[in-house]
C-alpha cells in the first residue's frame, strides 16, 4: 500500500510533535511512531528546559555555560541562536496548555550541574511528561495530522531504490519518503512525502545500562547513515551519573536537579568524594561526575555509590521531587532520609545526523530534529536540560525551512514497493535476542565511560561478527521490528566505535586512557 503526504515525521517526542503542529497549518502530516505515540525519550525527561527567564540571568551566561560544557566543539552561532529563542518556546508551550511549576506567581527555576544561574523551567520532576502530554493533546485534536502508532520505519527511500548508484560523495541525494512496517497488519507500506523528518530520538539501548526506554534503538541515525547522510560526533555519549541501582528499577534516573538542590554523593565508606575531582563538587558537569563515580567503583570494588539528601529538610525534598520520591518508595527507599544507591548509565547521544540550526541534513528533503540530530549545540558534552530546549527551537525553525520550495521533493511514483521476495519466517529468532544482548554488553565493557585503543579494537572485532551474522539472517528473513532494531543498534555501535577510534584524545564525554589530554589538531567534528 502507498500513502502520499506533504510531511512525513518519524517519531513522536517533543521535536516530532512540535514540528507536526507547525506543519499542519500548511499541509497533510503523517506521524509514524513505533510504539504508542506517548512513548518517547521526552516522556521520561525529569529535569526540565534550560531557558533564560529571570532578569538576573542573561543569554551570555547561558551561552558561556554551554560552550564550557561543550569543550571546544560547540558551534557558537548555533548556541547563540538556540539560547536566544528559548524563552519564546517556553511561552509557546504555556499558551499550548503546558503547566510548569511556579513559586510566588512566577516560574520556579531550578539549578543543575554546569549552570551558573538557576534557569531550569520544570513541571516538578516530570517535565518531559508535561511537555509530551500538552503537545500530544493538540496533535490528536488537529484534523490535518494522522498518527500511525505501532508503525516501524525500515528505510529512507532515495535514488538507491530507483536503481541508481548512491555514494557518500554524491551531492544530490534526495529522500522521497520511507518504507514503514505496519506491525498490526504485518505489511510494509510505502510512504511518499514532500519532506521527511527524522525525530526518532536517541540510541541508549546500544548499552547494557541505560536510562532510555526500550524504543531508543538509534533507528533514525542508522537509517540516515545507510542512506549516505553525514553523521557526526558519535563518540560523545553522555552517561547520566545517577541511575537508580536496583534490580527492579531498570531505566529510572535520579534527576540532576536532585544534586542541584544540594544532594551529596558519598561512597560506601561514607565519604564525600566529588571535591577530589572538581572544585564544583556535585554540581560539576555530568561527564566529570560519571567518571568520578566510575573511578570510585573501580578504586574500592563497590557496585554503586550513594546519593544523600538527609542533611536537607525532608518535607521540602518530597515536595520538590514527588515522582522520584514515589518511585524510590516503591523499592523501599526514602529519598529524604536514605542513601539512594546509584550508578552511571547511558543517557544521551550528543552526536547524530549532522544538520544546521534549521534541521537540514546533507540529503535533500530530509530534516532531523531532537536527539537524532547533531546541530552543534552540545559539542563534546551536553549541558543539562539543553536537550528539550534544542528539540523545541530547532523543530520550529525546521518547520519554517521545510515549507520553502527548495526543500520540497516532488512525489516520485517510480519508487517501487518493498521487495520481500525470497524471504521467509525462519525458526532461529534466538539469534536476534542473543546478538542484541551480546552487543550491549560488548559496548558497555569496551566502549563505555572510559575507553582505550585496545578496548575499541576488541569491540570492533566482536561487533563485526555480530554484523555479519545479523545481515545474513536479514537477507533471508521477513522483516520484524526486533530484527530491524538489532541491525540499527549494530550500525550505531559501529559509528560510535569508529568515531571514538578517530578521536585520539580525551575531550568532553570521550575519555581515552592512552590519550588522556586534548589535541588542538582534533578540535573539529568527527564526520562519518
Amino acid at each position: 500500500m502507498r500513502k502520499h503526504v506533504d510531511y512525513l515525521i518519524l517519531g513522536s517526542g517533543a521535536a516530532g510533535l512540535s514540528m507536526a503542529l507547525e506543519l499542519a497549518q500548511h499541509g497533510r502530516v503523517a506521524i509514524v511512531t513505533k510504539s504508542q505515540a506517548s512513548e518517547s525519550n521526552t516522556n521520561y525527561a525529569q529535569g526540565g528546559i534550560a531557558a533564560v527567564m529571570d532578569a538576573a540571568d542573561s543569554f551570555e551566561s547561558h551561552v558561556r555555560d554551554t560552550l564550557i560544557a561543550g569543550a571546544g566543539l560547540c558551534r557558537e552561532d548555533v548556541v547563540r541562536t538556540i539560547v536566544a529563542e528559548g524563552p519564546e518556546q517556553i511561552d509557546r508551550l504555556q499558551k499550548g496548555g503546558a503547566r510548569f511549576t511556579e513559586q510566588n506567581g512566577a516560574l520556579h527555576l531550578g539549578r543543575e550541574g554546569g549552570h551558573e544561574r538557576s534557569r531550569i523551567v520544570h513541571a516538578a520532576d516530570a517535565t518531559g511528561r508535561e511537555v509530551e502530554d500538552s503537545l500530544l493533546g493538540r496533535v490528536h485534536a488537529d484534523s490535518n495530522i494522522t498518527v500511525y502508532d505501532y508503525h516501524f520505519a525500515l528505510e529512507l527511500i532515495t535514488q538507491h531504490h530507483l536503481g541508481e548508484k548512491v555514494t557518500r560523495s554524491r551531492n544530490d541525494i534526495t529522500c522521497f519518503g520511507a518504507y514503514v512496517l505496519d506491525e498490526r497488519e504485518d505489511r510494509v507500506l510505502t510512504f511518499l512525502s514532500g519532506v521527511t523528518i527524522l525525530a526518532t530520538g536517541g540510541a541508549g539501548q546500544v548499552y547494557l545500562h541505560t536510562t532510555n526506554p526500550g524504543i531508543a534503538t538509534g533507528d533514525g541515525m542508522a537509517m540516515a547513515y545507510r542512506a549516505k547522510a553525514r553523521v557526526a560526533n558519535m563518540e560523545f555519549v553522555q552517561f547520566h551519573p545517577t541511575a537508580l541501582y536496583h534490580p527492579e528499577a531498570s531505566r529510572f534516573l535520579i534527576s540532576e536537579a536532585v544534586r542541584g538542590a544540594g544532594a551529596h554523593l558519598v561512597n560506601l565508606d561514607g565519604q564525600r568524594f566529588m571535591s577530589e575531582y572538581d572544585e564544583r563538587g556535585e554540581l560539576a558537569p555530568r561527564d566529570i561526575v560519571a567518571r568520578a563515580i566510575d573511578d570510585q567503583l573501580k578504586r574500592h570494588g563497590h557496585t554503586h555509590v550513594l546519593l544523600s539528601l538527609a542533611h536537607l529538610h525532608s518535607d521540602e525534598v518530597r515536595d520538590h521531587f514527588p515522582m522520584i520520591a514515589a518511585t524510590c518508595e516503591q523499592f523501599g527507599l526514602d529519598l529524604a532520609t536514605d542513601g539512594i544507591p546509584v550508578v552511571p548509565a547511558a543517557h544521551y547521544m550528543c552526536g547524530g545526523v549532522k544538520t544546521d540550526v534549521n534541521g537540514q541534513t546533507s540529503i535533500r528533503g530530509l530534516f532531523a530534529c531532537g536527539e537524532v540530530a547533531c546541530t552543534g549545540l552540545h559539542g563534546a558534552n551536553r549541558l543539562a536540560s539543553n536537550s528539550l530546549l534544542e528539540a523545541l527551537v530547532v523543530s520550529v525553525r525546521a518547520a519554517v525551512a521545510a515549507r520553502q520550495p527548495d526543500s520540497q521533493v516532488p512525489i516520485n511514483d517510480r519508487v517501487p514497493d518493498w521487495d520481500a521476495e525470497g524471504t521467509s519466517l525462519p525458526d532461529e529468532w534466538i539469534l536476534v535476542s542473543h546478538n542484541r544482548d551480546e552487543l550491549r554488553r560488548v559496548m558497555w565493557d569496551y566502549v563505555g565511560i572510559v575507553r582505550s585503543t585496545h578496548r575499541l579494537d576488541r569491540a570492533r572485532r566482536r561487533t563485526r561478527v555480530l554484523y555479519e551474522e545479523t545481515e545474513d539472517f536479514f537477507r533471508k528473513a521477513r522483516v520484524t521490528r526486533s530484527l530491524c532494531e538489532l541491525r540499527n543498534l549494530i550500525a550505531i555501535a559501529y559509528l560510535i566505535i569508529e568515531s571514538a577510534s578517530l578521536r585520539q584524545e580525551s575531550r568532553g564525554l570521550h575519555y581515552m586512557t592512552d590519550f588522556p589530554g586534548t589535541r588542538d589538531a582534533l578540535l573539529h567534528d568527527t564526520i562519518i
